[in-house]
């Protein structure tokens, strides 16, 4: 296997507070990586950092062999990055189908003049484009939604369009913050089934949970970070055991949830 993803040093501080500090991650091809750690420790700052959100303060991203760092979101995600938020964010005017549609934005060769004119070339790649996006869809479980106006989905369909719209690009990253928030336990089977089979497929994921159980099952390995530093890393059995991460972590949760 080879490493898709991989930090040196990567630090990031608002003022004189550090929210993430000398980070090292490595992350393998066709790995399912989770990042767990309290509320505030530096979770989704580091994922807004390797897709571009946010610049670093200090180190380096490397994405496949290209220092990515400095890199604007657009260009992160041509480069083939995907990421979904805590909070799905949706144009709630448009149709589930034309909501992923748009991520497929960066790598298109439409422009508006020969869209609006309806000139051959535009038409021919927006209808490649639609059935790439049918195609995420039917991944995700939305095929029969796919014309259905996304304000009139419930939220954790939501959930499901923003990874539908991340997978139009094929990408080689999927990064993904807190994806079972909202999901009873049948929705979270789904999930887990989901991103397992996307790992079958040889995506390569990382992302940020606070369902433990799911975290457990499905990952192959999980980095622990707190207080925007990683105290831990290794296999579920390994983490789970870790006196630093049940200090820091786990222990607040009951053990029937661990």
């Amino acid at each position: 296997m080879s490493t898709v993803l991989l930090t040196r040093g990567l630090t990031k501080r608002f003022g004189g507070l550090a929210a993430v500090s000398d980070l090292d991650l490595s992350v393998e091809e066709g790995e399912i990586r989770a990042l767990i750690g309290p509320n505030g420790a530096g979770k989704t700052t580091l994922l807004n950092m390797l897709c571009g959100v946010t610049p670093p303060s200090a180190g380096e991203i490397v994405f496949r062999d290209a220092r990515i760092q400095g890199l604007r979101p657009h260009a992160v995600a041509k480069l083939g990055v995907g990421r979904t938020f805590q909070v799905p964010r949706l144009f709630v005017d448009l149709t589930v189908l034309q909501n992923v549609m748009v991520g497929y934005h960066c790598r298109t060769r439409l422009r508006l003049v020969p869209t609006l004119l309806g000139l051959g070339s535009a038409r021919a790649e927006e209808r490649r484009v639609e059935a790439r996006a049918r195609e995420a869809l039917a991944l995700v479980g939305l095929a029969a939604d796919a014309d259905r106006p996304a304000r009139s989905i419930t939220f954790v369909q939501q959930r499901l369009v923003e990874i539908a719209r991340a997978l139009v690009l094929e990408p080689a990253l999927l990064l993904l913050d807190e994806p079972a928030a909202g999901m009873n336990a049948t929705e979270t089977g789904q999930l887990e089934r989901l991103l397992a089979m996307l790992r079958a497929r040889g995506l390569t994921v990382l992302f940020i949970e606070h369902h433990i159980r799911l975290v457990m099952n499905l990952a192959d390995q999980i980095s622990v970070i707190d207080f925007g530093r990683k105290i831990a890393e290794g296999p579920p059995a390994a983490v789970r055991s870790d006196p630093a991460v049940l200090e820091a972590y786990l222990g607040k949760w009951s053990h029937a949830q661990v």
